[in-house]
């Protein structure tokens, strides 16, 4: 049985990526399809408007997310701030996936509030996908590398083996 070496996480901006959306959204796992009536009955639920993330934004999230990585002990493989989503590999700690997205959501809605945003920034839960190879490790920087804004600090790093 091979071992996990590595996971990536995904959370979304409030309001940008509803059940139901053009692009698939994950539920338990799974990745579905377009569904047009459960995004407008989802549409309809929003207490505000979605949240976009802007430059100043973006790198704000980073920043922090890096700075309480290092903290941590974390090992970051890569990262991508976007306007509606974040991506985030990790290698594998005592954390668990669920406590790591819960803390880096945390810190990144403190960071955003003291610089001026108000409300909810973050929806509700975080997809994990798990690395046990380190050809699947590559794909998933290659891919979040193609996510990453231009100028966002940290650089993917390379796997030793």
């Amino acid at each position: 049985m091979e071992q996990l070496i590595a996971y990536m996480l995904t959370w979304t901006t409030y309001g940008t990526w509803l059940q139901g959306d053009s692009r698939g959204w994950v539920k338990n796992s799974r990745v579905l399809g377009q569904n047009n009536g459960l995004k407008k009955s989802n549409t309809l639920l929003l207490k505000k408007e979605p949240v976009k993330l802007g430059p100043e934004q973006k790198q704000v999230v980073a920043k922090c997310i890096e700075v309480e990585s290092q903290r941590l002990g974390h090992k970051i493989f890569a990262l991508a701030v976007c306007s509606d989503h974040v991506h985030v590999l990790l290698e594998t700690s005592k954390d668990s996936p669920a406590q790591t997205a819960q803390r880096y959501k945390r810190i990144t809605t403190h960071a955003l509030q003291k610089n001026g945003m108000t409300g909810k920034v973050w929806t509700k839960g975080y997809d994990k996908r798990y690395c046990f190879t380190p050809k699947v490790l590559t794909a998933r920087i290659a891919y979040i590398e193609r996510h990453k804004p231009p100028n966002q600090g940290l650089r993917a790093k390379k796997q030793s083996n």
